[in-house]
């Protein structure tokens, strides 16, 4: 076990702001495996392509229930029929190990990490513009026109929740993007070791 306390980081940001891209560079960048992505954990049934334990934990209700009831989540919510959230065992285990723990989570789950948890740190990647944002988001060319109209519809609102973050990360080029969040992380670890 180490001695070093880890950090726990919410990492938070409107569809298509890169986000996964970022978190993918940057574990490439991680050669002292220091950084750990949580999981959360839901009730829907997986996709063709998603694995349990590497995409979601997937688990019954049941199972999700008896958990709300033990406070085995830092947050969670129901969407759509089916509860999502953030188990509390592996983050918890990962911090004791002196991990840097990061939530990919959305922007109201992220306010409910932070309220629950007001150590962790929180950073937000913003787009160059809403038009640059509209035009990743058709360039994908994974969801139908109405879905993408509604994320563009709500990342204003998204937006507007940055200044609830320590840090905001334009993220106009991956490679810059990717360095500065790895930078912050960086230097979020050192400052919690300091105190």
């Amino acid at each position: 076990m180490s001695d070093k306390k880890g950090v726990l980081v919410v990492f938070s940001a409107p569809s298509g702001c890169g986000k996964d891209t970022i978190l993918r560079e940057l574990f490439k960048k991680d050669t002292e495996n220091e950084f750990v992505l949580s999981r959360s954990m839901t009730t829907r049934q997986p996709r063709n392509e998603e694995r349990d334990g590497v995409d979601y934990y997937f688990v019954t209700r049941e199972k999700f229930e008896e958990l709300i009831a033990e406070d085995g989540f830092i947050e969670f919510a129901e969407y759509n029929g089916n509860y999502y959230g953030t188990p509390k065992k592996p983050v918890e285990e990962w911090l004791s190990g002196g991990k840097t723990v990061i939530l990919e989570i959305e922007v109201q789950g992220a306010s409910k990490v932070r309220a629950a948890r007001p150590d962790a740190a929180g950073i937000f990647i913003l787009p160059p513009s809403l038009e640059e944002l509209e035009r990743r988001l058709r360039n994908r060319k994974t969801d139908s026109p109405e879905t993408i109209a509604k994320r563009i519809a709500l990342a204003p609102g998204e937006i507007a929740q940055s200044k609830y973050f320590d840090y905001c990360v334009v993220n106009d080029d991956i490679g810059t993007a990717t360095d500065e969040v790895y930078t912050i992380l960086k230097n979020i670890k050192e400052d919690k070791s300091n105190v």
